[in-house]
């Protein structure tokens, strides 16, 4: 199974979302720098390694924008552990604008 299909099922699952899109922005980071155990490496944009999450949630309703993104974060420690990067998170509650 992909990263994405895993992240996107567990957002899902976790948080009966009303939208969601989980978009893999790793090609827009090639040619970017990284530490990886240890050693300066240089990206070049292939794989899943950058992520954007839009979710709106009714789970979000009288959240604040840390503890959503908190929410999110600790949802996905086994991803983040295990090589995914990057990891921009848009949540909102229903009725909030969103700039998407």
């Amino acid at each position: 199974m992909s990263i994405k299909t895993t992240i996107e099922k567990k957002l899902a699952d976790a948080f009966e979302p009303e939208r969601l899109e989980v978009i893999n922005e790793s090609h827009l980071h090639a040619g970017h720098h990284h530490v990886e155990s240890g050693h300066q490496m240089t990206f070049d944009g292939t794989g899943e390694t950058h992520f954007r999450v839009r979710i709106v949630s009714p789970a979000f309703a009288g959240m604040s924008r840390v503890e959503r993104h908190r929410a999110v974060n600790d949802l996905l420690t086994p991803e983040l552990k295990a090589g995914l990067h990057a990891l921009a998170i848009e949540p909102a509650a229903p009725g909030e604008k969103t700039r998407w």
